[in-house]
């Protein structure tokens, strides 16, 4: 969606909702993603965070809610809705829904920015997170969401770095991005054609995860976490994943390395947390690095979907790939020992 066509929230219309909100300020946008938009609103009586959901599942945003109520009832740092006056966290307005979250103050913190003690600390906050929402997703809600995880198929991810590669080749005018994905595309075929036969059995469904847990989704205040934020990927995954999936953009270092010292500190952090053996996070090492050799996400963004706001990622993100293939037994044992 370009910018000329996104919809100002119906701020006054959205208040109303609310037992004595305070009267509007100003609503500035602070975020703009492919699942909500954000903005920080200030009233004469505090500010909030407030959040347009963008794909309107009102059933599914309500079970989001219900999920940060509870983990915030056991110590999970999160930053639940604001009920209105009739006990509602979703407002339906214009065939939108919008939400209403307290404003956190704080600040996002990767890897670079945490010690050794703080990693231990993010394994056993997501760890934490991981046993809490074991504890408070009935059984009817995860059987909706559980199945088995394929991975993914190299024949189709041959027949994407084509499509890719032309794109990336057709460009005009044609940039040092576009090198370096026709570069990058061309290595990445190499080593796929190489591993191909390393490819992993579909997964157990496993437990209730975040779903999207990295720096952007995590506020600090001062050295602790504040708030753990955008939930919209709360869903039943194989959890071990989500945590070297999560390590894996804390811990990368522009060169596309990890900073292997410190994913074994947050990794020992996690598997004491959740009672997780060696083995669990063996198997998930060795699906996320597969998950990596055949993701092309951020070129799909820029080449197919014209929305280049993930390019500065890139660099690091597909020297990732690379480095991960190589060094693949001393990642491994960095979340295993």
């Amino acid at each position: 969606m370009s910018r000329s066509s996104v919809i100002a929230p119906p701020v006054g219309a959205l208040l109303r909702r609310y037992e004595d909100p305070g009267e509007p300020l100003s609503c500035e946008r602070v975020t703009e993603g492919l699942l909500n938009r954000g903005y920080r609103l200030a009233t004469t009586h505090g500010a909030y965070f407030l959040k347009h959901h963008l794909d309107g599942d009102h059933e599914t945003i309500v079970r989001q809610h219900r999920a940060t109520l509870r983990l915030q009832a056991l110590g999970v740092p999160v930053a639940p809705p604001v009920a209105d006056a009739h006990g509602d966290t979703v407002a339906v307005i214009g065939g939108h829904c919008y939400a209403l979250h307290p404003w956190v103050d704080g600040r996002h913190r990767d890897g670079a920015h945490l010690s050794a003690r703080q990693s231990r600390r993010l394994g056993s906050l997501l760890g934490h997170v991981h046993t809490c929402l074991e504890r408070v997703m009935h059984r009817t809600e995860r059987r909706a969401d559980e199945r088995k995880h394929e991975s993914a198929d190299p024949g189709e991810t041959f027949t994407l770095i084509d499509e890719l590669l032309a794109l990336a080749r057709s460009a005009s005018p044609h940039d040092p991005f576009d090198t370096l994905a026709e570069h990058r595309l061309q290595e990445r075929r190499a080593l796929l054609e190489r591993h191909a036969d390393r490819r992993p059995p579909p997964a157990s469904a496993g437990g209730w995860v975040h779903g999207d847990f990295h720096p952007l989704n995590l506020l600090y205040r001062g050295a602790e976490p504040a708030a753990i934020v955008d939930w919209d990927r709360l869903g039943v995954q194989p959890r071990a994943e989500e945590a070297v999936r999560a390590a894996a953009i804390f811990f990368v270092q522009p060169a596309g390395e990890l900073e292997l010292t410190k994913v074994r500190a947050y990794a020992r952090a996690y598997r004491r947390a959740v009672g997780a053996d060696p083995a669990e996070l063996a198997a998930a090492v060795h699906r996320v690095w597969w998950e990596r050799l055949n993701d092309f996400w951020i070129l799909r963004w820029r080449y197919q979907l014209h929305d280049r706001r993930a390019d500065p990622q890139f660099a690091a993100v597909s020297a990732l790939a690379v480095w991960w293939t190589r060094e693949y037994d001393a990642v491994r044992e960095a979340f295993t020992a």
